[in-house]
């Protein structure tokens, strides 16, 4: 699912999501409950209202979603959205977009975290598949990893049961490392360089990188892309 944009500035990328309002086995309406292992996330709430439950070390939260709201996580927090009414996102991702490109494991029961074919076969959504059949497996994705989040949440040693999931995904991600610091060294590296180059150069008295200067708009390539929290408008990456 890459999406998000990796020219916008500091390596940050962008895409918009309307969260799914399908209704869940504990009645409530939203997306997939999920982890990523290197990248923040932030939301930025343009419409609509709902919540996101989060499951870290310290416990169990649930921070609400009003427009106007930032919210943001840390490498590590799983994350579930939760749809009161039309609640739609604008999402910011450090990396170039990484957690829509890989960086996501999601909370399916043990069993299916044995090994990367097995999380894959429960996870991925064939892109030339039909819309219905694309949204069929989004919500039975979404489902299974619900069953792995209530036991994570309802585990009687809670911090012992997320370290395990912990370990576990840590090993379903450990073949994509590589590209995953390829995509890091090409962009939130770069930026943060360039900017010390910069300063080097104003120190200087070098102004000769102000003559560069450009300007760029995007529009999204796709929208209403099946994702791990809802429908998603993306933007290509360069």
């Amino acid at each position: 699912m890459v999406s998000g944009y990796g020219g916008l500035p500091g390596g940050v990328a962008v895409s918009h999501l309307r969260v799914y309002d399908w209704p869940a086995a504990d009645g409530l309406r939203g997306g997939t409950p999920h982890m990523h292992l290197t990248c923040s996330e932030g939301y930025v709430v343009t419409a609509g209202h709902g919540a996101v439950q989060t499951l870290t070390a310290s416990g169990y939260e649930i921070t609400p979603l009003t427009p106007g709201n930032v919210a943001w996580f840390t490498p590590g927090t799983v994350h579930r959205l939760v749809n009161g009414d039309d609640l739609r996102i604008t999402v910011l991702m450090q990396n170039s977009g990484l957690p829509e490109a890989g960086d996501a494991v999601l909370t399916l029961p043990p069993e299916y975290l044995t090994d990367p074919e097995t999380y894959a076969a429960a996870t991925v959504i064939p892109a030339d598949a039909p819309p219905e059949e694309q949204a069929r497996i989004a919500r039975a994705r979404r489902d299974l990893a619900l069953e792995g989040y209530r036991a994570l949440r309802e585990a009687a040693d809670g911090p012992a049961a997320l370290a395990a999931f912990h370990r576990s995904a840590a090993a379903l991600v450990e073949p994509r490392l590589a590209e995953w610091r390829e995509r890091w060294l090409r962009g939130a590296r770069a930026a943060a360089q360039a900017t010390g180059e910069q300063l080097d150069r104003l120190s200087d008295g070098d102004v000769s990188h102000l003559g560069e200067a450009a300007v760029r708009a995007e529009h999204p390539t796709a929208h209403g892309k099946f994702g791990m929290c809802g429908w998603l408008d993306v933007y290509a990456l360069p």
